[in-house]
Protein backbone atom coordinates (compact mmCIF):
# COMPACT_ATOMS: atom_id res chain seq x y z
CA UNK A 1 0.00 0.00 0.00
CA UNK A 2 1.39 3.34 -0.94
CA UNK A 3 0.67 5.71 1.91
CA UNK A 4 1.01 9.16 0.49
CA UNK A 5 2.35 11.99 2.58
CA UNK A 6 0.41 15.15 3.17
CA UNK A 7 2.00 18.04 1.34
CA UNK A 8 1.98 21.78 1.46
CA UNK A 9 -0.57 23.27 -0.68
CA UNK A 10 -2.65 25.37 -2.91
CA UNK A 11 -2.48 26.90 -6.21
CA UNK A 12 -3.52 29.61 -8.52
CA UNK A 13 -6.70 30.88 -10.00
CA UNK A 14 -8.35 28.71 -12.64
CA UNK A 15 -5.88 28.92 -15.47
CA UNK A 16 -6.47 26.60 -18.38
CA UNK A 17 -3.97 23.86 -19.03
CA UNK A 18 -3.22 25.28 -22.42
CA UNK A 19 -2.35 28.74 -21.27
CA UNK A 20 0.64 27.45 -19.37
CA UNK A 21 3.93 29.27 -19.58
CA UNK A 22 7.00 27.07 -19.81
CA UNK A 23 8.67 26.33 -16.52
CA UNK A 24 11.99 28.01 -17.03
CA UNK A 25 13.87 25.88 -14.55
CA UNK A 26 11.87 22.80 -13.68
CA UNK A 27 14.41 20.63 -15.44
CA UNK A 28 17.13 21.37 -13.01
CA UNK A 29 17.88 24.97 -12.06
CA UNK A 30 16.48 27.29 -9.46
CA UNK A 31 12.75 27.18 -10.22
CA UNK A 32 10.47 27.15 -7.22
CA UNK A 33 10.67 23.70 -5.69
CA UNK A 34 13.34 22.53 -8.14
CA UNK A 35 16.17 22.40 -5.63
CA UNK A 36 14.30 20.48 -2.98
CA UNK A 37 13.27 17.77 -5.45
CA UNK A 38 16.61 17.16 -7.20
CA UNK A 39 15.58 19.08 -10.27
CA UNK A 40 12.20 17.34 -10.64
CA UNK A 41 9.03 19.27 -11.31
CA UNK A 42 7.38 19.92 -7.95
CA UNK A 43 3.75 18.92 -8.54
CA UNK A 44 1.00 19.50 -5.99
CA UNK A 45 -2.23 17.59 -6.56
CA UNK A 46 -5.47 18.37 -4.76
CA UNK A 47 -6.56 14.78 -4.05
CA UNK A 48 -6.00 11.21 -5.16
CA UNK A 49 -7.49 11.16 -8.71
CA UNK A 50 -5.29 14.14 -9.62
CA UNK A 51 -2.30 12.66 -7.82
CA UNK A 52 -2.63 9.41 -9.79
CA UNK A 53 -2.64 11.26 -13.10
CA UNK A 54 0.41 13.33 -12.17
CA UNK A 55 2.36 10.28 -11.01
CA UNK A 56 1.47 8.12 -13.99
CA UNK A 57 2.15 10.82 -16.57
CA UNK A 58 5.02 12.63 -14.87
CA UNK A 59 6.94 9.49 -14.03
CA UNK A 60 10.53 10.03 -12.94
CA UNK A 61 10.51 13.69 -13.89
CA UNK A 62 8.08 14.84 -11.19
CA UNK A 63 7.83 14.85 -7.42
CA UNK A 64 4.13 14.62 -6.62
CA UNK A 65 2.51 15.48 -3.32
CA UNK A 66 -1.17 15.59 -2.39
CA UNK A 67 -3.05 18.13 -0.32
CA UNK A 68 -5.42 15.43 0.92
CA UNK A 69 -4.02 12.95 3.40
CA UNK A 70 -5.07 9.31 2.92
CA UNK A 71 -8.27 8.64 4.86
CA UNK A 72 -9.44 12.26 4.83
CA UNK A 73 -12.77 12.89 3.12
CA UNK A 74 -11.74 15.34 0.35
CA UNK A 75 -14.96 17.36 0.45
CA UNK A 76 -14.24 18.26 4.09
CA UNK A 77 -10.59 19.23 3.67
CA UNK A 78 -9.49 22.40 5.42
CA UNK A 79 -6.01 23.65 4.58
CA UNK A 80 -3.57 24.68 7.27
CA UNK A 81 -1.80 28.05 6.96
CA UNK A 82 1.50 26.20 6.52
CA UNK A 83 0.07 24.27 3.56
CA UNK A 84 -1.25 27.39 1.92
CA UNK A 85 2.08 29.12 2.32
CA UNK A 86 4.21 26.25 1.07
CA UNK A 87 1.96 25.53 -1.89
CA UNK A 88 2.98 28.80 -3.46
CA UNK A 89 6.41 27.25 -4.05
CA UNK A 90 5.05 24.52 -6.32
CA UNK A 91 6.06 24.37 -9.98
CA UNK A 92 2.77 22.88 -11.15
CA UNK A 93 -0.61 22.44 -9.50
CA UNK A 94 -3.32 20.00 -10.60
CA UNK A 95 -6.79 20.18 -9.09
CA UNK A 96 -10.45 19.62 -9.94
CA UNK A 97 -12.64 22.61 -9.25
CA UNK A 98 -15.92 21.87 -7.49
CA UNK A 99 -14.77 19.03 -5.24
CA UNK A 100 -12.97 20.88 -2.45
CA UNK A 101 -14.17 24.44 -1.72
CA UNK A 102 -11.25 25.23 0.59
CA UNK A 103 -8.76 24.17 -2.07
CA UNK A 104 -10.56 26.13 -4.76
CA UNK A 105 -10.39 29.28 -2.63
CA UNK A 106 -6.73 28.83 -1.80
CA UNK A 107 -5.83 28.20 -5.44
CA UNK A 108 -7.61 31.36 -6.47
CA UNK A 109 -5.28 33.33 -4.20
CA UNK A 110 -1.99 31.44 -4.35
CA UNK A 111 -0.53 32.80 -7.59
CA UNK A 112 1.19 29.63 -8.85
CA UNK A 113 1.76 30.22 -12.54
CA UNK A 114 1.30 26.68 -13.83
CA UNK A 115 -2.07 25.57 -12.49
CA UNK A 116 -4.40 23.16 -14.25
CA UNK A 117 -8.08 22.71 -13.47
CA UNK A 118 -8.99 19.22 -14.68
CA UNK A 119 -12.60 20.34 -15.08
CA UNK A 120 -11.50 22.33 -18.14
CA UNK A 121 -10.19 19.23 -19.88
CA UNK A 122 -13.48 17.42 -20.46
CA UNK A 123 -17.18 18.23 -20.61
CA UNK A 124 -18.91 18.39 -17.25
CA UNK A 125 -22.56 17.43 -17.02
CA UNK A 126 -25.30 17.87 -14.48
CA UNK A 127 -26.61 14.69 -12.92
CA UNK A 128 -28.94 16.41 -10.49
CA UNK A 129 -28.68 15.95 -6.75
CA UNK A 130 -29.21 12.23 -6.73
CA UNK A 131 -32.78 12.47 -5.48
CA UNK A 132 -34.27 10.84 -8.50
CA UNK A 133 -33.30 8.66 -11.40
CA UNK A 134 -29.96 9.55 -12.95
CA UNK A 135 -30.82 7.72 -16.11
CA UNK A 136 -28.18 6.13 -18.24
CA UNK A 137 -28.35 7.30 -21.82
CA UNK A 138 -26.73 6.27 -25.03
CA UNK A 139 -23.52 7.99 -25.95
CA UNK A 140 -24.20 9.30 -29.37
CA UNK A 141 -21.18 11.31 -30.38
CA UNK A 142 -19.40 10.70 -27.09
CA UNK A 143 -16.05 10.01 -28.64
CA UNK A 144 -15.36 13.57 -27.47
CA UNK A 145 -12.48 15.80 -28.36
CA UNK A 146 -9.72 13.46 -27.19
CA UNK A 147 -10.77 10.55 -29.39
CA UNK A 148 -11.69 12.79 -32.30
CA UNK A 149 -8.27 14.39 -32.40
CA UNK A 150 -5.98 11.66 -31.10
CA UNK A 151 -3.99 11.32 -27.92
CA UNK A 152 -2.19 14.66 -28.12
CA UNK A 153 -4.28 16.82 -30.38
CA UNK A 154 -7.40 18.83 -29.69
CA UNK A 155 -6.79 19.55 -26.00
CA UNK A 156 -7.03 23.25 -26.74
CA UNK A 157 -10.38 22.68 -28.41
CA UNK A 158 -11.55 20.67 -25.40
CA UNK A 159 -10.50 23.36 -22.96
CA UNK A 160 -12.22 26.09 -24.95
CA UNK A 161 -15.36 24.02 -25.51
CA UNK A 162 -15.76 22.65 -22.02
CA UNK A 163 -13.90 25.01 -19.72
CA UNK A 164 -16.89 27.06 -18.66
CA UNK A 165 -19.38 24.86 -16.88
CA UNK A 166 -22.62 25.94 -15.31
CA UNK A 167 -23.41 25.79 -11.63
CA UNK A 168 -24.41 22.38 -10.40
CA UNK A 169 -22.19 20.41 -12.79
CA UNK A 170 -21.09 17.03 -11.46
CA UNK A 171 -17.29 17.02 -10.94
CA UNK A 172 -16.83 13.24 -10.52
CA UNK A 173 -15.44 12.73 -14.02
CA UNK A 174 -12.68 10.32 -12.96
CA UNK A 175 -15.24 7.55 -12.35
CA UNK A 176 -15.84 7.33 -16.10
CA UNK A 177 -12.67 5.82 -17.64
CA UNK A 178 -13.36 7.56 -20.95
CA UNK A 179 -13.65 11.01 -19.41
CA UNK A 180 -10.69 10.32 -17.15
CA UNK A 181 -8.66 9.49 -20.26
CA UNK A 182 -9.66 12.85 -21.76
CA UNK A 183 -8.38 14.58 -18.64
CA UNK A 184 -5.18 12.51 -18.79
CA UNK A 185 -4.53 13.71 -22.34
CA UNK A 186 -4.91 17.32 -21.25
CA UNK A 187 -2.62 16.84 -18.27
CA UNK A 188 -0.01 15.19 -20.48
CA UNK A 189 -0.13 18.05 -22.95
CA UNK A 190 0.17 20.66 -20.20
CA UNK A 191 3.15 18.94 -18.58
CA UNK A 192 4.84 18.69 -21.98
CA UNK A 193 4.41 22.44 -22.45
CA UNK A 194 5.50 23.23 -18.90
CA UNK A 195 8.61 21.06 -19.10
CA UNK A 196 9.50 20.72 -22.80
CA UNK A 197 12.81 19.02 -22.06
CA UNK A 198 10.86 15.90 -21.07
CA UNK A 199 7.88 16.34 -23.40
CA UNK A 200 8.50 13.05 -25.23
CA UNK A 201 8.39 11.09 -21.98
CA UNK A 202 5.18 12.81 -20.88
CA UNK A 203 3.56 11.93 -24.20
CA UNK A 204 4.70 8.34 -23.98
CA UNK A 205 3.43 8.00 -20.41
CA UNK A 206 0.12 9.59 -21.39
CA UNK A 207 -0.32 7.08 -24.19
CA UNK A 208 0.38 4.22 -21.80
CA UNK A 209 -2.14 5.48 -19.25
CA UNK A 210 -4.81 6.16 -21.88
CA UNK A 211 -4.38 2.59 -23.16
CA UNK A 212 -4.94 1.26 -19.63
CA UNK A 213 -8.08 3.37 -19.28
CA UNK A 214 -9.39 2.25 -22.65
CA UNK A 215 -8.92 -1.39 -21.59
CA UNK A 216 -10.73 -0.64 -18.32
CA UNK A 217 -13.61 0.92 -20.25
CA UNK A 218 -13.86 -2.23 -22.36
CA UNK A 219 -14.01 -4.42 -19.26
CA UNK A 220 -16.81 -2.30 -17.80
CA UNK A 221 -18.78 -2.26 -21.05
CA UNK A 222 -18.52 -6.02 -21.49
CA UNK A 223 -19.02 -6.82 -17.81
CA UNK A 224 -22.19 -4.72 -17.48
CA UNK A 225 -23.72 -5.51 -20.86
CA UNK A 226 -26.22 -8.11 -19.60
CA UNK A 227 -27.60 -7.67 -16.08
CA UNK A 228 -30.76 -8.56 -14.22
CA UNK A 229 -31.36 -4.93 -13.28
CA UNK A 230 -29.87 -1.64 -14.44
CA UNK A 231 -30.50 0.25 -11.18
CA UNK A 232 -28.20 0.65 -8.21
CA UNK A 233 -28.63 2.63 -4.98
CA UNK A 234 -25.70 4.49 -3.43
CA UNK A 235 -25.28 6.79 -0.44
CA UNK A 236 -22.88 8.97 -2.45
CA UNK A 237 -24.22 10.19 -5.78
CA UNK A 238 -20.77 10.21 -7.34
CA UNK A 239 -21.45 7.69 -10.08
CA UNK A 240 -23.55 9.67 -12.54
CA UNK A 241 -20.90 9.59 -15.27
CA UNK A 242 -20.26 5.88 -14.77
CA UNK A 243 -23.99 5.13 -14.86
CA UNK A 244 -24.46 7.17 -18.00
CA UNK A 245 -21.47 5.59 -19.72
CA UNK A 246 -22.70 2.03 -19.20
CA UNK A 247 -26.46 2.51 -19.44
CA UNK A 248 -27.21 2.20 -15.71
CA UNK A 249 -29.45 4.16 -13.37
CA UNK A 250 -27.95 5.63 -10.23
CA UNK A 251 -30.33 6.21 -7.34
CA UNK A 252 -28.67 8.43 -4.76
CA UNK A 253 -29.83 8.14 -1.18
CA UNK A 254 -29.26 11.85 -0.63
CA UNK A 255 -27.02 13.72 -3.01
CA UNK A 256 -23.51 14.62 -4.08
CA UNK A 257 -22.48 15.19 -0.44
CA UNK A 258 -21.76 11.73 1.03
CA UNK A 259 -22.77 12.87 4.51
CA UNK A 260 -26.21 14.18 3.51
CA UNK A 261 -29.16 12.67 5.34
CA UNK A 262 -32.14 11.51 3.25
CA UNK A 263 -35.62 12.74 4.00
CA UNK A 264 -38.34 10.29 5.09
CA UNK A 265 -40.01 10.86 1.73
CA UNK A 266 -36.80 9.91 -0.08
CA UNK A 267 -36.49 6.73 1.99
CA UNK A 268 -40.01 5.71 0.96
CA UNK A 269 -39.24 6.49 -2.65
CA UNK A 270 -36.10 4.34 -2.57
CA UNK A 271 -38.02 1.48 -1.00
CA UNK A 272 -40.46 1.62 -3.89
CA UNK A 273 -37.62 1.82 -6.44
CA UNK A 274 -35.85 -1.15 -4.87
CA UNK A 275 -38.98 -3.27 -5.14
CA UNK A 276 -39.89 -2.16 -8.65
CA UNK A 277 -36.40 -2.45 -10.16
CA UNK A 278 -35.33 -5.55 -8.22
CA UNK A 279 -32.46 -3.79 -6.50
CA UNK A 280 -30.44 -6.09 -4.24
CA UNK A 281 -27.80 -3.82 -2.73
CA UNK A 282 -27.29 -0.42 -1.12
CA UNK A 283 -23.76 0.82 -1.76
CA UNK A 284 -21.70 2.94 0.62
CA UNK A 285 -18.12 4.25 0.42
CA UNK A 286 -14.97 3.71 2.44
CA UNK A 287 -14.38 7.33 3.53
CA UNK A 288 -17.86 8.03 4.94
CA UNK A 289 -20.20 6.42 7.45
CA UNK A 290 -22.16 3.35 6.37
CA UNK A 291 -24.94 4.10 8.84
CA UNK A 292 -27.44 5.38 6.27
CA UNK A 293 -26.79 2.44 3.93
CA UNK A 294 -27.30 -0.09 6.71
CA UNK A 295 -30.47 1.62 7.92
CA UNK A 296 -31.99 1.68 4.44
CA UNK A 297 -30.89 -1.88 3.72
CA UNK A 298 -32.32 -3.09 7.01
CA UNK A 299 -35.68 -1.46 6.30
CA UNK A 300 -35.89 -2.98 2.82
CA UNK A 301 -34.20 -6.35 3.30
CA UNK A 302 -31.33 -5.42 1.01
CA UNK A 303 -27.61 -6.13 1.27
CA UNK A 304 -24.86 -3.54 1.62
CA UNK A 305 -21.55 -3.36 -0.21
CA UNK A 306 -18.78 -0.89 -1.06
CA UNK A 307 -18.78 1.15 -4.27
CA UNK A 308 -15.67 3.26 -3.94
CA UNK A 309 -15.74 6.81 -5.38
CA UNK A 310 -11.94 6.69 -5.38
CA UNK A 311 -11.44 10.00 -3.62
CA UNK A 312 -8.57 8.49 -1.66
CA UNK A 313 -6.64 5.24 -1.19
CA UNK A 314 -6.38 3.79 2.32
CA UNK A 315 -5.69 0.38 3.85
CA UNK A 316 -9.45 -0.23 3.59
CA UNK A 317 -9.47 0.29 -0.17
CA UNK A 318 -10.07 -2.79 -2.30
CA UNK A 319 -6.97 -2.20 -4.36
CA UNK A 320 -3.72 -0.26 -4.30
CA UNK A 321 -4.42 2.17 -7.10
CA UNK A 322 -7.07 3.61 -9.41
CA UNK A 323 -7.20 0.65 -11.82
CA UNK A 324 -7.42 -1.99 -9.08
CA UNK A 325 -10.17 -0.18 -7.16
CA UNK A 326 -12.17 0.43 -10.34
CA UNK A 327 -11.94 -3.29 -11.12
CA UNK A 328 -13.25 -3.97 -7.60
CA UNK A 329 -16.13 -1.56 -8.30
CA UNK A 330 -16.91 -3.44 -11.48
CA UNK A 331 -17.05 -6.74 -9.60
CA UNK A 332 -19.35 -5.21 -6.97
CA UNK A 333 -21.69 -3.83 -9.63
CA UNK A 334 -21.76 -7.12 -11.50
CA UNK A 335 -22.73 -8.94 -8.32
CA UNK A 336 -25.37 -6.40 -7.27
CA UNK A 337 -26.91 -6.06 -10.73
CA UNK A 338 -26.96 -9.76 -11.47
CA UNK A 339 -24.57 -9.71 -14.41
CA UNK A 340 -24.93 -12.71 -16.69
Amino acid sequence: MNVRRLIPATAVAGASALALVTLSACSGSEAAGGGKNDGKVDVVASFYPMQYLAEQIGGEHVAVTSLTKPGVEPHDLELKPRQTSELRQADYVLYLKGIQPAVDDAIAQAGVENTVDAATLTRLESHGTGVGHDHGHGHEGEEHAGEEHGAHEGEEHAAEEHGEEGAGADPHVWLDPVKYAEVAKGVGASLAKADPAHAADYRKNTDTLVAKLKALDTRFAEGLKNTGTRTFITTHSAFGYLAERYGLEQEGVAGIDPESEPSPARIKELQAVAKKDKVTTVFFETLASDRTAKTLAGDTGLKTDVLDPLEGITDRSKGDDYIEVMESNLAALQKALGAK
